[in-house]
């Protein structure tokens, strides 16, 4: 027998990181106390309860069995267009809205539209892996933008335009960063915007944590620009901001060209995301409003307990931190990132993911979700830390 193949783009992705991770903890004893997971973006609290009953009354209903729209729920496009107009201070129509079944599948289909195999899509470094693995499967090369702790891991636009060749076609931002936790200054974000328009590539923003940044001020100045929808592609995610991963929730913002070609993405993959949560989070975006500031006051509460906590470590360096992550840099005599996160998980019951996970040069550091943990968590986790090479 001819034992069939299969892609060659696919078996050269990597592993799913996190499941990986997890493994390593199997052989924990339970020695320093209950196992601490912040290997994922995890919301560490509960949905409002308002929103748990629509949900549960959504999904009661014959309607939310039935097929819907391709770019989603017209109630879920309109809400989340009036929030961004709100939030930007610039006007973003429902017809430049789509709704995907959560913002990894949001990016996957964007990049299916913006790139074809054997082009390249740069990729600030580190870089988020579901980004890099999205791109390895279609064939598309994630090319890294090198990010410099000494520069608070902001993206260097002038960096940027020296990588930039006939065969790139988009520049990837995130911001808040995921792993690091950065947020990126409005005036970089301009310059690569510009960047953008001056060498005809597109603009692709990932904005999965907006509702965490410290303040309320504009992001970013890309929906004033009267051009924007010629060249920038937007993404959200509802799964953090109302703690609904489970319910696969995310939306691309584009312009009608980008929109035209994405339809036949959307219909191909996932012929509409799940109904009955876009008919909640419709209600939730204006409803839950002040539920939202108020969940940035818990992020920002468990973000300085995090710094608070790691400060003493002697050896150890928080380079960034914000967001739902913390980056920590390992002490010169700790082994790689790696071997460090796997002895973390199994002997002291602390999991995190390892620096290499999020592209290449990032050998001494640990992401860790501290957005997971309630704060007398997080006031454990530098004895754990503390232990390591005991």
């Amino acid at each position: 027998m001819t034992i069939p193949s299969l892609s060659a783009c696919v078996r050269r992705t990597a592993e799913p990181p996190i499941p990986l991770a997890r493994t390593w903890s199997a052989a924990y004893t339970g020695e320093a106390g209950p196992p601490i997971d912040l290997t994922q973006a995890v919301p560490g609290y509960p949905p409002h309860p308002e929103l748990l009953a629509r949900l549960a009354e959504a999904a009661g209903q014959a309607w939310s069995a039935g097929y819907g729209a391709i770019e989603g729920d017209a109630g879920l496009r309109e809400a989340l267009a009036a929030d961004i107009t709100r939030c930007y201070a610039a006007p973003v129509g429902a017809a430049d809205v789509a709704i995907t079944a959560g913002c990894n599948l949001a990016f996957a289909m964007a990049a299916t539209v913006l790139a074809a195999p054997g082009e390249a899509v740069l990729l600030p470094a580190p870089w988020y892996f579901n980004h890099a693995m999205a791109l390895d499967m279609r064939g598309v090369t994630a090319r890294p933008l090198p990010c410099r702790a000494e520069d608070g891991f902001v993206p260097d636009p002038d960096r940027a335009a020296a990588l930039i060749d006939e065969t790139v076609r988009a520049i990837v931002l995130i911001t808040p960063n995921n792993p690091t936790g950065t947020i990126y200054p409005p005036e970089v974000i301009a310059r690569f915007a510009a960047l953008c328009c001056d060498r005809g590539l597109w603009l692709l923003v990932d904005e999965t944590y907006r509702d965490f940044r410290p303040d309320t001020t504009a992001p970013h100045g890309l929906f004033a620009d009267p051009s924007w929808r010629d060249f920038v592609v937007h993404l959200y995610s509802f799964s953090k901001a109302y703690c609904v991963p489970g319910h696969r929730v995310g939306a691309v913002v584009a312009g009608p060209a980008f929109r035209a070609e994405l339809d036949k993405v959307l219909d191909t993959l996932q012929i509409c995301p799940s109904r009955a949560p876009q008919a909640a989070l419709a209600w939730a975006v204006e409803g839950l409003r002040r539920w939202r500031d108020g969940n940035r006051e818990i992020m920002a509460e468990r973000a300085a307990a995090f710094r608070r906590a790691v400060a003493p470590l002697a050896g150890w360096q928080l380079d960034a931190l914000g967001g739902y992550f913390a980056y920590l840099r390992l002490p010169d005599w700790a082994p790689p990132a790696t071997d460090t996160a796997g002895e973390l998980a199994a002997r002291h019951g602390l999991m995190t993911l390892p620096g290499p996970f999020f592209g290449p040069g990032q050998d001494r550091y640990l992401r860790l979700a501290f957005a997971n943990a309630d704060l007398p968590t997080i006031a454990g986790v530098p004895a754990r830390l503390s232990a390591l090479g005991k």
